[in-house]
């Protein structure tokens, strides 16, 4: 890995609706501000400006909850409606459980990507209108591929982009950005074989290089700043067919489950 690096955000962005162009407002901006992307940079992108530009929107408005959503709904105090759009992008609910002190409990469900989440990413934060709710992309790694396709194309050089989420965890307090998306960006590097710094075999150690991208972004991609792209420069990595699901632990892996 290289001695340091350099991890900047891309400032000056619209604020995202339904049909935008992101790749080209991207292109737009760095040009505007006299800049350019080179060979080997990754992209963290904030995953609600990809939900935003691609209408991964639901309404209130439109919901007529299931007698599992009202239910659910009593038991943790959220709006029936509402959970209906979390069954509705969930495979299952992992756990649902408010305490006391709490105004509204929370629900942790598995997302039809596969990713274990609060209420499956259905969030309320930076909508455009009240009871808009916004959802994550249908195929996140499309996405990323389908941006990263246009930057390459524009700037003649391979890229990386990574869109990210925040997301709790279960052993430690507060959140995190994670990758969700992946574009030719390695989600885990495999170091089997390799050799410590005191020459002894590495047998186990698998950095997960998407999620500390993701992570570090959160750095810089401050929710009030309307700062959802960071780019990270002059780190070594090799192109590959990724996915975000390289990130997700198999079923008879997880010990939890």
């Amino acid at each position: 890995m290289p001695d340091s690096m350099n991890m900047f955000r891309l400032m000056g962005l619209p604020d995202f609706q339904r049909g935008d162009d992101l790749a080209q407002q991207i292109i737009e901006t760095l040009a505007a501000q006299n800049q350019t992307l080179v060979a080997g940079d990754i992209l963290v992108i904030a995953q609600k400006v990809v939900s935003k530009s691609e209408g991964a929107f639901a309404y209130l408005d439109d919901i007529t909850p299931s007698e599992e959503a009202i239910e659910l709904a009593k038991k943790v105090n959220k709006d029936p409606r509402k959970v209906e759009v979390i069954l509705s992008q969930s495979t299952r609910i992992v756990r649902a459980m408010k305490r006391p002190e709490q105004e509204e409990g929370v629900l942790i469900a598995e997302h039809k990507n596969g990713y274990i989440c609060a209420n499956a990413a259905v969030d309320e934060s930076n909508t455009d209108h009240p009871g808009q709710l916004i959802l994550l992309p249908e195929d996140p790694d499309k996405s990323a591929r389908e941006l990263c396709q246009r930057l390459e194309a524009h700037f003649a050089c391979d890229l990386g982009v990574v869109i990210s989420d925040t997301f709790g965890r279960p052993w430690r307090l507060g959140q995190t950005n994670v990758a969700i998306g992946l574009a030719n960006v390695p989600g885990v590097m495999q170091m089997l074989g390799e050799e410590d710094a005191f020459g002894r075999p590495l047998s186990v150690t698998a950095p997960a290089f998407a999620d500390e991208l993701a992570a570090a972004s959160g750095l810089l991609m401050d929710k009030s700043a309307k700062s959802p792209v960071i780019i990270f420069r002059g780190l070594s990595w090799s192109k590959t067919d990724s996915s975000s699901r390289d990130l997700i632990r198999a079923h008879n892996e997880d010990l939890f489950r």
